[in-house]
């Protein structure tokens, strides 16, 4: 299927030259084809475009209006304005060479006066979209529906103190759920975007959070009911827009899982920018996920540290994604999970160009950390100094403690038969000397 016109007529396929090359618009690290482990690049990576920030971002910010205008942007009947950027986007999507797509239900379609026009609308973008996925093959790595923009979520959608906004958003989730099957959508997210509170004043957070759990229920009987065998996921943040949200980070994820008998049916998909907004490091929110088995899929972005909001930038920091990769790789990669990048273009970045040049930045960034880490856990240097520094607990009382057949009163007498404990270096200097010489070189 070949659309009307082209929208980036100036751009070609964006293709590998390898790390000496010096071209712009082009890949220096990621080797779409390479053969890794029997597997080519792609397959580990399974890279992801926002539609919502590639495609709807304006480069408005909380001081000024949009800065970006896209030439397929124009029209007056608003579906047939979503069909052409739906173009662009696949168009994008094929240059830039993403196996991957993800989108919210209100990026794809315009909402309608009612529930019933708005799910029509949704139905004729979908089919676009379907036939766009069969052409390209491009593919969907997830959905999920917009529970915050409208002004009826201004309370929360599951978390709403108004039953009618809780029906409402049950009903735009299943119309969610069913189009992300439809389009064979390897995931479903949730993003608790204002499921939370501004004030403790006039908020009722147990009832609030047992709403959440019932909601999340009710989502998965549904999803199971239509068939949709897809992943579910929950995306932790910690603020902005409401003061407080329910999912603060992955810990407080995982305890809300456990309490509503959830964690059978959701894993995480961790945004790098939201683990900064919670005091962590990105690699904080992958351990602490993949300890419990939950590490789902990525969110591939940055925040600015000296800015206290969610920027969502490209991340080029390669030492940060090399200790990350090291993480997901020892926890066996991401399964239907893959890196999606929720970022969007700075403000002063205008030209349609700059998309390519964004992605091209992400995407090198993340190749690059995927082959160091590979190496770093290859050389075992690292693997074994963490076993080394466990390994009293490879033996003797050690094991008996991790086994559970000890007691205090055994233990005690262990150590006043033994006395003072040694101190040993964490060596933590040495271990940042050696992390970069592999990402230095």
């Amino acid at each position: 299927m070949k659309t009307n016109r082209a929208h980036f007529p100036s751009i070609s396929a964006i293709t590998y030259a390898g790390p000496a090359s010096d071209q712009a618009l082009a890949f220096r690290h990621y080797n779409p084809d390479e053969i890794i482990d029997g597997r080519p690049m792609n397959a580990h990576l399974r890279f992801s475009i926002a539609y919502w920030h590639s495609f709807r971002g304006t480069g408005s910010d909380p001081f000024g209006p949009g800065t970006i205008v896209r030439p397929w942007e124009k029209g007056s009947d608003p579906v047939s304005v979503a069909r052409t950027r739906m173009d662009a986007a696949f168009e994008f999507f094929q240059k830039i060479g993403a196996p991957f797509w993800c989108f919210h239900d209100r990026d794809i379609a315009p909402e309608g006066r009612t529930l019933a026009e708005t799910n029509r609308n949704l139905d004729r973008l979908v089919a676009h979209a379907h036939d766009l996925q069969r052409a390209t093959g491009v593919r969907l790595l997830w959905g999920t529906a917009n529970l915050f923009a409208h002004p009826r979520y201004m309370n929360g959608a599951a978390t709403n103190p108004d039953a009618q906004v809780f029906a409402h958003a049950a009903a735009q989730v299943k119309k969610a759920l069913e189009i992300t099957k439809e389009l064979g959508g390897e995931n479903y997210v949730f993003w608790g975007g204002r499921e939370g509170y501004d004030t403790l004043l006039n908020t009722n957070l147990k009832r609030e959070q047992d709403h959440l759990g019932g909601f999340l229920h009710l989502a998965v009987d549904y999803a199971r009911s239509i068939g949709f065998k897809g992943q579910f996921l929950i995306e932790p943040k910690p603020k902005e827009p409401t003061k407080h949200q329910y999912d603060f980070d992955v810990a407080s994820g995982i305890a809300f899982l456990r309490t509503y008998g959830l964690e059978k049916h959701f894993k995480f998909n961790i945004e790098t920018n939201h683990a900064t907004l919670a005091g962590h490091s990105f690699q904080h929110e992958i351990e602490v996920a993949a300890a419990a088995g939950l590490l789902g899929s990525i969110d591939a972005n940055a925040g600015d540290p000296l800015l206290g909001w969610d920027t969502d930038q490209f991340n080029t920091d390669v030492r940060e994604l090399t200790l990350a990769m090291v993480s997901i790789l020892r926890a066996g990669g991401l399964g239907s999970g893959g890196f999606n990048f929720d970022a969007k273009l700075r403000r002063p970045s205008v030209d349609p160009e700059d998309l390519f040049h964004a992605h091209i930045g992400g995407m090198d960034a993340y190749a690059l950390a995927f082959k160091i880490a590979r190496r770093i856990l290859a050389d075992g240097k690292l693997e074994a100094f963490v076993r080394e520094r466990y390994a009293s607990y490879d033996t003797g009382f050690g094991r008996d403690i991790e086994a559970g057949r000890t007691s205090f009163r055994q233990l005690e007498k262990i150590a006043l038969k033994l006395g003072e404990p040694a101190h040993r270096s964490g060596r933590q200097e040495y271990l940042e000397n050696l992390i970069a010489r592999y990402v230095h070189g």
